[in-house]
């Protein structure tokens, strides 16, 4: 006998259209989450990496890495994964990987590497490196690849407590402006909901995107990544209760799907209210 609650849609998202604002392996399952909620994925990516200017310290340092010179390696953001990819780099089974939360350890995952560690609490580098610390009280060789606009909070912690530290610049973060198509979805109120997944992605969104309508939802992945898109200038509506993908898209889907009304107005109008099925 099928006693499941019979108010719970199978597919709440149902008529949705929502921007995936990555590409690669990471929003290809995103967009598969999204279809079996019901939604309709828009893949636009909004943010990609350019090769860092120092090309030389990257390689040798990936080199060392696959010949196991390293005990860690530390990875902030999925574009990190991006570039661990594009030069299939290979870590060895005896170094063990740190991602700084769920959304990096699930890029990760989807291009074949393995996660040892992901902070309990605070997703952010100064969560890692407290983490890291506890974990390792003797010195071992840790190898930290970053953007060239992140501040070292990691490194400077590692090195603090007597690590040996490598921190090397991986990647520039660049805006990939988007179709004109999709800016008029966008426009048009015809994308429902867009997902903020990093601070790069919000200052995107808010540069590409700066007559987003009243109904479409801008859902954060997180607290911490909440903070950062309303430092650039996002009105964040829904704030996903952890840092996950699915804890983001069941956050969008407690919500039922707006309506187009007063959808070229400024960004000051009703949100859908929240689902009472």
């Amino acid at each position: 006998m099928n006693t499941a609650p019979q108010h719970v849609p199978a597919k709440p998202l149902a008529g949705w259209r929502v921007l995936v604002p990555r590409g690669g392996p990471w929003g290809d399952g995103v967009a598969a989450t999204l279809r079996r909620q019901g939604a309709t994925p828009v893949i636009a990516p909004l943010i990609n990496f350019a090769p860092t200017n120092d090309q030389a310290t990257l390689e040798q340092s990936l080199a060392d890495l696959a010949a196991g010179r390293f005990e860690w390696l530390t990875v902030t953001s999925a574009t990190t994964v991006d570039v661990l990819y594009a030069y299939r780099a290979v870590v060895p089974p005896q170094t063990k990987i740190a991602a700084v939360g769920e959304t990096t350890a699930a890029a990760l995952l989807a291009v074949g590497y393995r996660v040892d560690l992901v902070p309990e609490d605070d997703n952010s580098a100064a969560g890692m490196a407290e983490q890291l610390i506890a974990l390792e009280p003797q010195p071992r060789d840790i190898l930290t690849l970053r953007s060239e606009i992140a501040k070292p909070v990691l490194t400077r912690m590692l090195s603090d407590a007597g690590h040996r530290v490598r921190s090397v610049v991986a990647y520039r973060t660049v805006g990939v402006p988007v179709t004109e198509r999709i800016a008029e979805d966008v426009r048009s109120g015809r994308i429902n909901a867009i997902l903020v997944t990093s601070g790069s992605v919000a200052e995107q969104v808010h540069l590409q995107f700066p007559d987003v309508p009243p109904t479409t939802l801008i859902a954060a992945i997180g607290p911490r990544t909440a903070k950062d898109a309303r430092r650039a200038g996002l009105s964040v509506d829904v704030i996903a209760d952890a840092q996950t993908v699915d804890a983001l898209i069941d956050a969008v889907a407690r919500f039922s799907l707006p309506h187009a009304a007063d959808e070229f107005a400024p960004r000051t109008g009703a949100l859908p209210l929240p689902r009472q099925d």
